[in-house]
């Protein structure tokens, strides 16, 4: 429909590292969410929730798969509030260059909120998040979600 991925493109989401998977959270036959390598200074350990077939976009996505997308956000939303101590949570999710989608595989962001965060900031700009602390992030909710 609105597609911008270049025919040699070679998404990460679809072929993850190993370094990625060690990040990686909740996982269905359908959708699977990980510590997102970048953060934003007072937001960190936010998620990134990916269903598990590749579609561009929010166009693309199909209703089964956007509804898997859902049901994943509100489990994991209710994780790290619980994890986290968090006194809420924001989704984003982006579409073409001009949306601010820069990753051509749909993806939804989950972000930890607390007060005063200024997440919504634009001059912040996110910082790479070192993979020992994503997988600190990734470790304990893991545990929680194994706990419920």
């Amino acid at each position: 429909m609105y597609n911008h991925q270049p025919v040699d493109y070679r998404c990460p989401f679809c072929s993850l590292s190993a370094e990625q998977a060690h990040d990686v959270v909740y996982r269905t036959e359908r959708v699977f969410a990980l510590i997102s390598p970048r953060w934003w200074p007072n937001n960190p350990g936010h998620l990134l929730i990916i269903p598990v077939a590749h579609h561009e976009n929010l166009y693309d996505l199909p209703d089964d798969e956007g509804l898997a997308v859902f049901e994943a956000t509100r489990l994991l939303a209710r994780t790290i509030r619980r994890v986290y101590g968090c006194d809420g949570v924001s989704t984003r999710q982006h579409n073409e260059p001009s949306g601010g989608q820069d990753v051509w595989h749909f993806h939804q962001h989950l972000f930890p909120r607390y007060p005063h965060d200024d997440l919504y900031i634009t001059s912040a700009e996110p910082e790479w998040l070192p993979s020992h602390l994503r997988q600190e992030f990734a470790t304990k909710l893991r545990a929680a979600l194994n706990q419920r």
